[in-house]
């Protein structure tokens, strides 16, 4: 499997560059935001206690994401591979992540960060609000509470994978093509073996 971690604060474009990442190279997209949103709109107990955190821009808590994101790659065992999006966001989700990929014999091949400044970030997801409907995207308030977090919690994660040689961070501003190339080139570098080996077979067979 191709894992790929996308990372970044809220609004600085890894949903675009997902959706793009996923047409090109087959990833299944697990986002624990678009995860919870369903629970939330299905009504059940989890997205309820979801809601209340999400709409205060808390985060939820560590077992509720593992245990989504563990029926999740139960769910698309035959995958080419996955794209976290936004997904872990504290070192010990990123502990856990890998602790799970490896029960499935499979790893996280690279990180990707998008770095956006707040000032930006909030210009981008107060005109989000307009059309998302969602409440954490149209206080300023609650909007500088999520980028604090990020900066506190989340951006801590970026060193778990830089121990590990996986980390590579891109300006989030730009073109959106333009960055999409760039963490196109970085994924190219970092395919898993196999994958270069089923490539070599398959053009021998050719």
């Amino acid at each position: 499997m191709h894992n790929i971690v996308l990372f970044g604060p809220p609004g600085a474009g890894k949903g675009t560059q997902s959706q793009k990442l996923i047409a090109k190279y087959h990833l299944v997209h697990l986002s624990t935001g678009d995860l919870l949103r369903a629970q939330i709109a299905e009504g059940t107990d989890l997205g309820l206690q979801a809601k209340k955190l999400m709409d205060e821009g808390f985060l939820v808590p560590d077992a509720v994401v593992i245990g989504m994101i563990g029926s999740a790659l139960e769910k698309n065992k035959q995958a080419a591979g996955f794209i976290f999006d936004g997904f872990p966001r504290t070192v010990a989700q990123a502990e856990s992540l890998d602790r799970l990929l490896a029960e499935h014999n499979t790893s996280v091949a690279c990180m990707v960060a998008l770095e956006v400044g707040e000032q930006e970030l909030v210009k981008r997801l107060l005109e989000r609000g307009k059309t998302s409907g969602r409440p954490d995207d149209q206080d300023e308030a609650k909007i500088s509470r999520r980028v604090q977090v990020y900066n506190t919690e989340t951006a801590q994660v970026a060193g778990y994978y830089a121990s590990q040689q996986k980390f590579y961070s891109l300006n989030g501003i730009g073109e959106i093509e333009s960055i999409f190339a760039q963490i196109s080139d970085l994924i190219d570098q970092h395919k898993p073996a196999e994958t270069a080996a089923a490539a070599a077979t398959r053009e021998v067979k050719a």
